[in-house]
């Protein structure tokens, strides 16, 4: 009995010996591979590499924002046509001017890239015909500009480029959501429908059939007064009683088609007393 304790307690001995050795070797192992990886991470945490708003040992001034170089401009952003991209001039004065013609020539491919846009981005407010009845007004939304009224047919074609670049009144700039060419096409369609509302038969081309427009609906089984004058829903806001002079229907103006400015003189100076 006594052989078998001791033969058992060697045993116990030997293995806990062989599991301390096995132990210290596993400690080993697992505090070279920390090693590798930190040794590793601080190659990759030094990269000679420029960060933002940073300094840089790399430039002699050691700032790592470089400055431009002078008298160069970034890929695309050259923008030698001025009138193209702003649509506006410098006028004698000093002040800019807008004009009232397109920059490329205007091709049915142009006018039908401009439907296209305008019916996307501006008939919800503006509507489809431009009256200035799109759906938000329904919803309670203020009057768009209508493009059939005295105001907007004597506006040059320009300005509806502008206006889409910067903005105006309530109207964001969809500067982001039209390229200067597609701004381009949509001012085109607008002088389009301008025309289209205001058409006679003599500017039909002889030779060209010319069919009412209350035909047309009715082959397309649209609802009844399609082609009827629109009128304001009760819902529309309007800070401004309305203009029958405005168009069709009467709209009230967003301002005064000539605003006048005078710029009070200047007061002579006082001479100093001898």
């Amino acid at each position: 009995m006594r052989k078998q304790l001791s033969a058992f307690s060697f045993q116990l001995s030997a293995s806990g010996a062989a599991w301390r050795v096995a132990r210290g070797g596993f400690a080993v192992a697992g505090l070279a591979a920390l090693l590798a990886v930190a040794g590793c991470r601080q190659d990759m945490q030094n990269q000679p590499k420029i960060r933002s708003q940073r300094g840089s040992e790399a430039f002699a001034d050691h700032r790592g924002a470089r400055p431009q170089v002078a008298n160069t401009v970034a890929r695309g952003q050259l923008h030698e046509d001025s009138y193209f991209y702003t649509g506006v001039v410098q006028a004698a004065d000093g002040y800019r001017e807008e004009k009232n013609e397109m920059p490329f020539p205007v091709t049915l491919d142009v006018l039908k890239r401009g439907q296209e846009r305008f019916n996307i981005y501006c008939s919800p407010c503006h509507s489809r015909v431009g009256n200035g009845l799109g759906e938000i007004v329904q919803r309670g939304y203020k009057p768009a500009a209508n493009y059939h009224d005295q105001v907007r047919l004597s506006q040059p074609i320009s300005h509806y480029f502008y206006v889409m670049t910067h903005g105006y009144g309530a109207m964001p700039d969809y500067s982001a959501q039209l390229t200067p060419v597609d701004r381009w096409a949509v001012a085109a369609y607008i002088r389009a429908l301008q025309l289209s509302q205001a058409a006679k038969l003599d500017d039909v081309p002889s030779g060209v059939p010319v069919r009412s427009l209350k035909e047309i609906a009715q082959e397309q089984h649209l609802p009844e007064g399609f082609a009827e004058p629109w009128t304001l829903p009760p819902t529309a806001v309007q800070a401004l009683p309305n203009d029958v002079k405005q168009g069709n229907p009467a709209l009230a103006p967003t301002g005064p088609a000539d605003t006048k400015i005078t710029i009070p003189q200047s007061k002579p100076a006082i001479k100093a007393a001898k």
